[in-house]
């Protein structure tokens, strides 16, 4: 069974309710479509019942929510939306806009209210515009320092990593993390390799040197947050600073690191920073014709999903499945 399909029966076996914001986008009508027929969550669409049906007629099995129509709804909505921003100065009226015109903020009340289990959007709007309302009305996990973004990634015919899965952190989000940032990265990563992959997760910090070739400020950095990590998260098998080739390929840790347990086995892949991850894992994405699934967020209260904006329905359908799974966890 590939990951994927594991994780769609894992989501089948507990239901969740999952609101898909971006109904102005076909692709996510046509995801909605597949994921209530195969029965993989319970969906709710924000928007024009009217229009999204005259779309696509078989999302009458979605429940569709309208926030203008909806009054009673929204009228519920804005004055608990008024009441946890107050203090940063939105007006109740300011509540009621936010909620009828920017539908990701509607998306992330349903589920602040207990309707709802998470929130997959990002088809057509930024990162930016999609994590905004989560971080403002959802928040960050109970003792979790900080929000980061990951992409799982599995790799066809690949004998590295998790039988050819790994997770590229971040990739989404944190610019230019600190070495404090880097070993929080590292272990909410862990974490979230173990849930969904159900495999011992082993952390490579990456550089461009491995275990003190190289002498640079940038390699200190991913250095420290090496040891940053193995003082705060003593279970965490974690080693650095590491050449990607060192990380997974057992021959090269050898001559390279072969006093690390993790070099040549890693499956958690920890970037320096965004460009590196980012590119990383679009490069492996289209050269390796991987799926990359993501940006998955990490450290919220409750799985807010962003998507990339090059997504195909599949790639939606799989982020659902897996924001399921991290509600199920």
């Amino acid at each position: 069974m590939s990951f994927i399909d594991n994780i769609i029966t894992r989501a089948k076996a507990d239901k969740k309710t999952i609101v898909l914001p971006e109904t102005m986008d076909d692709r996510v009508l046509g995801a909605a479509e597949k994921i209530v027929n195969e029965d993989v969550a319970n969906v709710i669409l924000i928007g024009n019942k009217e229009e999204i049906l005259e779309k696509n007629s078989s999302l009458n099995k979605c429940v569709i929510i309208d926030p203008i129509e909806d009054s009673v709804l929204t009228d519920e909505l804005t004055l608990k939306l008024y009441d946890l921003r107050k203090e940063k100065g939105l007006s109740e009226e300011e509540a009621r806009k936010l909620l009828t015109e920017d539908y990701m903020y509607f998306a992330c009340m349903l589920v602040k209210t207990g309707r709802a289990d998470g929130v997959v959007s990002g088809a057509c709007h930024s990162t930016a515009n999609t994590l905004r309302p989560a971080l403002q009305i959802i928040k960050t996990k109970e003792n979790c320092k900080l929000v980061s973004a990951f992409f799982l990634m599995v790799v066809p015919d690949c004998q590295y990593g998790s039988n050819g899965t790994f997770i590229f952190a971040d990739s989404g989000l944190v610019q230019d993390p600190t070495s404090e940032e880097l070993a929080y990265i590292a272990n909410s990563s862990a974490d979230s390799f173990e849930l969904l992959v159900q495999d011992k997760a082993r952390v490579a910090m990456l550089s461009h040197s491995s275990m003190g070739s190289a002498k640079h400020e940038l390699v200190d950095k991913v250095v420290n947050g090496v040891n940053l990590a193995k003082e705060m998260y003593p279970k965490l098998e974690i080693d650095g600073e590491l050449q990607l080739d060192a990380a997974i390929v057992p021959e090269v840790a050898n001559s390279k690191a072969p006093n690390s347990k993790v070099a040549g086995h890693a499956n958690v892949l920890i970037f320096p920073n965004l460009d590196a991850g980012n590119i990383g894992y679009k490069l492996v994405q289209r050269l390796a014709k991987a799926e990359a699934y993501g940006p998955i967020t990490q450290g919220i209260a409750a799985p807010i999903n962003d998507l990339s904006r090059g997504c195909s329905v599949d790639d939606i359908v799989g982020v659902v499945a897996i924001t399921c799974v991290q509600a199920q966890g």
